[in-house]
């Protein structure tokens, strides 16, 4: 299931029985990183997790493992996509040990991550570095928590969410703002018909008059839809996401002025 390079339960077996170590140096503290002193293992009385943040490190430091230092974040992104849904599969239709693992699998990614920015000078981070901005991020966009904002269910917060992320980032112009365009094309799409609710585009309640009633009707129906595509040649996957790029493209056009609004006609679902 997993590549055992990043077995989190290998890289610690590795790991000598000492417990007197030092965290790992940052990069931007080390004049010569070829000389740092780099950690043998967590320090004594170090939780699981110091134990695989020195893991980690230990790993990627010089006399570590070849691979783990020669990994870049691009060459990290196929890795991180693969655990990605072992993770979902564990979730969806997995054990209690198969979650319990691919949670690991999936934490190591971040470690990794973090680690090769700890040590690239241009990018000067660490892992306490992500929890700190994380951290920061969770309290501001929960004011109902955190601050004096008073919000008592899901569908109030919910409502709220946008006006929270928009004042963290006011840089952002258009409710699309945002939305990896590298999703998968059926994810994209509810993402972005999402988006065209919010803006008045679409009514939340608004679809194809089709017998739908749970996910044991929608899916078989999906199948249908994308073998019919196949039987006649046709990319089930790319026909949706040039239907999303043109919604998208409307969209866009709604939130300029009018005399500058297109109209793909991608929002006029048949009644």
């Amino acid at each position: 299931m997993t590549d055992p390079l990043f077995s989190s339960a290998r890289a610690a077996a590795s790991l000598p029985e000492t417990n007197s170590a030092p965290p790992a140096p940052r990069a931007a503290d080390v004049a010569d990183p070829e000389s740092a002193v780099w950690p043998a293992a967590a320090p004594q009385s170090a939780t699981p997790l110091d134990t695989l943040i020195a893991t980690v490190a230990r790993l990627r430091a010089p006399g570590g493992c070849p691979w783990d230092a020669d990994q870049t974040h691009t060459s990290l992104v196929r890795h991180l996509v693969e655990e990605t849904h072992e993770l979902i599969e564990a979730i969806e239709d997995g054990s209690r040990d198969d979650l319990l693992e691919e949670l690991g699998d999936v934490l190591y990614q971040v470690l990794f991550h973090a680690d090769l920015a700890a040590h690239t000078p241009d990018e000067d981070f660490d892992i306490q570095d992500v929890a700190a901005r994380l951290t920061e991020k969770m309290i501001g966009r929960h004011p109902h928590v955190f601050g004096d904002v008073t919000l008592h269910t899901a569908e109030e917060v919910a409502a709220a969410w946008d006006g929270f992320k928009a004042e963290e980032k006011p840089g952002r112009t258009s409710v699309l703002d945002g939305i990896p365009a590298g999703m998968p094309a059926l994810a994209l799409a509810d993402k972005v018909l999402g988006r065209a609710e919010k803006i008045g585009l679409l009514e939340a309640d608004a679809g194809f008059p089709l017998p739908i009633e749970s996910e044991a009707d929608l899916g078989p129906l999906l199948l249908a839809i994308v073998a019919s595509a196949r039987a006649q040649g046709l990319d089930a996957e790319r026909a949706l996401r040039t239907a999303v790029r043109d919604l998208q493209s409307e969209i866009r056009g709604a939130e300029r002025p009018a005399d500058d609004a297109f109209d793909a006609g991608i929002i006029a679902l048949p009644s």
